[in-house]
């Protein structure tokens, strides 16, 4: 039996619990705290995948290596 939870129901599930410790405050800017919190590892394992090769790493994410540089100096990935 299959007992791997799918990325979609993961992220469902956390966010609920982050929401529920809020205990009734309001939450604030949830989008980019997610978008950060799911792109650097994301980008982290698309590099290892790649085995350190941005060109590469950029097609399996599906941007250009441009875009792919940008986002690894963004999160300190990788020296300027």
């Amino acid at each position: 039996m299959n007992n791997i939870t799918p990325l979609d129901e993961c992220v469902r599930q956390n966010l609920e619990r982050y929401l529920s410790d809020l205990g009734g405050m309001q939450p604030h800017n949830i989008w980019p705290m997610l978008i950060q919190r799911v792109e650097k590892p994301m980008l982290e394992v698309a590099m290892e995948h790649a085995q350190g090769n941005q060109s590469r790493a950029a097609v399996a994410l599906g941007m250009t290596r441009n875009t792919l540089r940008k986002k690894l100096l963004e999160h300190q990935l990788i020296d300027p």
